[in-house]
């Protein structure tokens, strides 16, 4: 899988890479079981600090789309669910579009009570 990055974008180089596993998860181009790029040469690839590719995959892990496994590397999950996985994508899709409008978290979460109620 190719990673690319935009330094100009306003969504941060760790959400970029998330943001493009959780993709490749969607689009079957990931499969369960599959080998992420080491942190350090995903890094160097991408010209970016190996820290910014490890935050990338604390949330993917944290998110339940891939497991670290020590020393081995990051996996992603057996029951890494591809509709959760684009339900994710749309909630930070979601969020990124609200905020730009000046939106808060409550207002957003406002907005989709009242949606759910309709």
């Amino acid at each position: 899988m190719l990673f690319v990055v935009d330094a100009s974008s306003s969504v941060s180089l760790a959400e970029q890479i998330a943001v493009q596993v959780r993709s490749g998860v969607v689009s079957g181009d990931l499969k369960p079981g599959d080998r992420l790029p080491p942190a350090r040469d995903l890094a160097k690839s991408l010209h970016v600090n190996m820290h910014t590719v490890l935050r990338a995959y604390a949330e993917l892990r944290n998110d339940e789309v891939i497991e670290m496994r020590q020393g081995r590397g990051a996996f992603v999950r057996k029951d890494a669910g591809a509709g959760l996985i684009h339900v994710t994508e749309l909630a930070a899709q979601l969020m990124h579009e609200a905020r730009k409008l000046g939106l808060t978290q409550s207002d957003i979460v406002r907005l989709i009570q009242r949606g759910g109620m309709a």
